[in-house]
């Protein structure tokens, strides 16, 4: 399983092939839903690059912009439902972040289509840029999770001193004693 799972990210070249990888993972109900929300941004952001890079009339780009900010908001209502676990780890925090900046990024392109500004370019790239960052970090978040990640405040298992046994209480016990 983990040698065809790292074949698959080797082929991970678009914002598509993100999106087709996660809706392929198989996943608890959890993990499911995440995977589809966050696949389903993919294929928003993926649907507004290819418009974009087509060249396509500069409404429909617009429009497929207003549908990415709309799909980046959805996202962040969908996240706002997930069970506590997710919360509880360290990548759901840098997730959040990078997708507050991707949705900076987004209203910044589209309100630069809407304006014909000249600066619609560099918003489209810091946009791509913004969207690459945030799908990473969303696959991690993922991966964190399915492999059972442990939240921040829980040191690793490897870390962690076993509990005393009868000695170890007696042996505590008695320095206690001799101070």
């Amino acid at each position: 399983m983990a040698e065809s799972r790292s074949m698959s990210l080797q082929t991970i070249h678009s914002f598509g092939d993100i999106s087709r990888f996660l809706r392929d993972g198989v996943a608890g109900e959890e993990s499911r839903q995440m995977r589809e929300s966050v696949g389903a941004l993919a294929q928003a952001i993926d649907e507004a690059v290819r418009a974009r890079r087509a060249r396509k009339d500069t409404a429909q780009i617009t429009r497929r912009a207003a549908a990415l900010a709309q799909g980046v908001r959805d996202h962040q209502f969908f996240l706002t439902s997930v069970d506590s676990a997710w919360h509880a780890l360290y990548e759901f925090g840098a997730y959040q972040s990078a997708l507050r900046e991707l949705r900076k990024a987004v209203d910044a392109w589209h309100k630069a289509l809407e304006n014909r500004s000249s600066r619609e370019g560099a918003g489209f790239d810091r946009m791509e840029l913004l969207a690459w960052r945030t799908l990473g970090e969303g696959m991690l978040l993922i991966d964190m999770y399915e492999q059972g990640g442990q939240s921040l405040s829980e040191p690793p298992a490897a870390l962690r001193r076993p509990a005393p046994g009868a000695w170890g209480r007696v042996m505590g016990w008695w320095q206690r004693l001799r101070r």
